[in-house]
């Protein structure tokens, strides 16, 4: 068994249901979502989306939404101004482009304002379950200390990372995300008792042991 193969099956050990913490009904609710959890709190997101909802309740009415409007329900959400354009854009695509529908695809999902590789994979994994793997700063840090990939973009990380799990990449990529955000966290991780101990870099357990 590789080191890869052995990290895989303790990540499918401890963390065998993992889902997002993002609040959702639906695939309208989880695209907004994940688009406004960029370079925010799951908990944050949480708290903001419920009122958003209630007013904009599917793509039609949030297409039809006032700028300004929209700014005032995600304005404690970072990067609300860029975050408020983008939502009115994609929901006006989706209505004009996709028949109100949210397209269930990568290239579709892309096509959309403000919706990357990553916040495209994040809502597939989620919503369809897809053998995808998304890259964000948790994954980007867990890879690394554990010696899965030196790569620099979150896109060369994602294939590698892809070529060396293969399968059941959206349970690995939400144990990934969970591992980094609660375990292995970038400031003061917590290192006793961790079951990915033997596979971290050399460094890291010497400087962040605790």
């Amino acid at each position: 068994m590789t080191k890869a193969q052995e990290i895989k099956a303790l990540f499918l050990e401890n963390y065998k249901d993992a889902k997002t913490e993002l609040i959702y009904n639906n695939l309208y609710e989880l695209l907004i979502s994940v688009m406004l959890s960029a370079q925010c709190t799951d908990k944050r997101v949480n708290i903001i989306t419920p009122a958003l909802f209630q007013v904009y309740p599917d793509v039609d009415t949030l297409a039809g939404a006032k700028l300004d409007d929209v700014k005032s329900y995600i304005k404690t959400c970072s990067f609300f101004n860029n975050k408020a354009v983008n939502l009115i854009k994609m929901a006006t695509s989706v209505r004009d482009n996709f028949n109100s529908n949210i397209p269930l695809d990568q290239k579709g999902l892309v096509s959309l304002a403000g919706v990357g590789q990553k916040t495209a994979n994040v809502v597939l994994i989620e919503y369809a379950e897809a053998n995808l793997m998304a890259v964000d700063t948790h994954v980007t840090r867990v890879a690394k200390r554990l010696g899965l990939s030196r790569e620099k973009t979150p896109e060369k990380i994602e294939a590698e990372l892809t070529r060396k799990f293969k399968t059941e990449l959206a349970t690995l990529h939400q144990a990934m995300v969970l591992f980094g955000r609660y375990k292995c966290k970038a400031v003061r991780p917590i290192c006793k008792d961790c079951y990915m101990y033997d596979f971290c870099n050399e460094k890291l357990k010497t400087k962040f042991i605790m």
